[in-house]
């Protein structure tokens, strides 16, 4: 079967699918969703398991997709997610897949995701203290966390990744202590500038914690000289801490835009292409699916999707304007 890019019109190759598989999730980041929670996609608007399969397949076999990854909400808390990823394996066990999970469940997950295919886990994690975690995440559920770790660590599902946010006045002060901790076990760890993507809307640049005082903050307690190996296409920048061997990454979204090497593409729960995390309009492949269409067709579908992609997000731009939708639902 002849392949064909997802190319945009300024050369970038998609290659990375981030597939979200549920706008829903069990925990509540105060930076991400209020505390009730948000009005979820209706179940009849979610895509089957057998319709992410095919999409995956369609992306993987016709349009050069060699990395996908699941994320949500919370993709744990999709049913059919281990059946998802043995299936895509099954197509084609080269194409590396992993999820961006919160880690509730994944004890009880990790060895059967392994068994499947899942080559590794980015686990959300922004503090090691009990009572900050519970203050963020409003969920007192840190040693379920501690423990997804751990299996993970333990199924191979490595190397293990842990992503962190700053929040100003509630966890800024704890970068050093984070890092040391993940250290400690051999977990990967990267900051993370917060995004305007809260389901709020009350993200504010002067509220961010910048590259810059993540920076300062470990430099505290730690030497960080930057990683020989190249970035490429990966959205963190690395340093080795203290020498090496342990590493800590940082992801400046905001301050230090990577969009000139941006390598992803985004489908969404309900069956829309992201072509890009802010963008503003999205293209509709569910309809198409249950409409009858073609394997040939729905790839035209995405291929004039990514078409249209933008040169960067825009934040810095008077007229950026934050997604409608919030990360939740369109899925890191």
């Amino acid at each position: 079967m002849q392949t064909r890019p997802l190319e945009d019109r300024f050369g970038r190759v998609a290659s990375d699918l981030r597939v979200s598989l549920t706008d829903r999730c069990n925990l509540r980041c105060n930076y991400c969703m209020p505390a009730e929670g948000l009005d979820w996609l209706p179940t009849d608007e979610v895509l089957t398991d057998d319709e992410v399969v095919r999409l995956v397949r369609i992306g993987v076999q016709m349009l050069g997709v060699r990395e996908v990854r699941y994320t949500g909400g919370e993709p744990l808390i999709r049913r059919g997610l281990v059946g998802i990823v043995g299936q895509v394996h099954a197509l084609d066990p080269t194409v590396e897949q992993s999820i961006t999970t919160n880690a509730l469940g994944l004890q009880r997950n990790a060895a059967a995701l392994a068994a499947a295919g899942l080559a590794r886990v980015n686990v959300s994690l922004d503090t090691v203290r009990r009572e900050t975690f519970l203050e963020i995440t409003r969920r007192d559920r840190f040693d379920d966390v501690v423990a997804g770790l751990a299996a993970a660590d333990a199924a191979g599902l490595g190397p293990v990744k842990v992503n962190a946010v700053l929040l100003r006045g509630t966890n800024d002060d704890q970068a050093a202590e984070l890092l040391g901790w993940c250290l400690e076990r051999g977990y990967e760890l990267r900051f993370i500038e917060q995004m305007p993507l809260d389901a709020q809307h009350g993200w504010s640049r002067e509220g961010m914690i910048t590259a810059d005082e993540i920076f300062a903050r470990l430099a505290e307690k730690f030497t960080l000289t930057p990683a020989v190996e190249p970035r490429g296409s990966a959205p963190a920048e690395k340093f080795l801490v203290d020498g090496g061997p342990g590493t800590v990454g940082v992801i400046a979204s905001v301050t230090r835009p990577f969009c000139g090497d941006c390598d992803r593409v985004r489908l969404t729960a309900d069956g829309q292409v992201r072509n890009c995390l802010f963008a503003r309009h999205e293209s509709d492949l569910r309809t198409a699916l249950r409409s009858g269409a073609t394997d040939e067709e729905i790839a035209d579908r995405w291929v004039v999707a990514m078409g249209t992609k933008a040169a960067g997000h825009g934040i810095d731009d008077v007229t950026f304007l934050q997604p409608d939708r919030p990360m939740s639902a369109i899925g890191g």
